[in-house]
């Protein structure tokens, strides 16, 4: 059984995971509205990936007997200023991910719930390559620049992104 300290931190993370889909979603409609169609299906992908997070964290409280409660969305915002834009807060926004993952991680160590520190070695494994991802797109919009035959190959690119890759 969970203690009420876990349970709740996991349902915060919950939170934070249907934040981040909700927040892909507004950075879909931004990308599909300013024609970069690639880019917006990589973040519809993305929006399902954190949903497909929230539910791995619902389904674990009520498996160890728990209760799952879920909170208020916060807005996401709607205009960014670029494309560049938009993968810097997806990367800021997954390094705040990973911070809020690793201290449940060590609240679960001091809990001594040896059954969620094993189920959160997947999430961890799960931000570097989600920080890993973003910072080489970043790295790739530098390179091209902002005004460039490259962005549009990029783009491209990004839209070939299937769930699960």
């Amino acid at each position: 059984m969970l203690t009420k300290a876990v349970q709740d931190a996991i349902n915060e993370q919950i939170n934070a995971e249907l934040n981040s889909a909700y927040l892909y979603l507004a950075m879909s409609a931004y990308c599909s509205a300013a024609n970069w169609t690639g880019s917006a299906r990589w973040m519809r992908v993305q929006s399902q990936e954190e949903l497909s997070h929230a539910i791995k964290l619902f389904d674990y409280i009520i498996d160890r007997g728990g209760r799952a409660t879920l909170k208020p969305l916060s807005q996401p915002p709607t205009d960014f200023k670029s494309l560049h834009a938009v993968f810097q807060q997806i990367l800021e926004h997954e390094q705040g991910v990973t911070k809020k993952i690793h201290k449940l991680y060590e609240m679960a160590v001091k809990e001594n719930d040896y059954a969620t520190q094993v189920m959160l070695q997947w999430f961890i494994t799960e931000q570097v390559e989600e920080e890993k991802t973003v910072g080489e797109i970043l790295a790739q919009l530098k390179m091209i620049g902002e005004q460039s035959t490259a962005l549009f190959m990029l783009d491209r690119h990004l839209g070939t992104r299937t769930a699960g890759s």
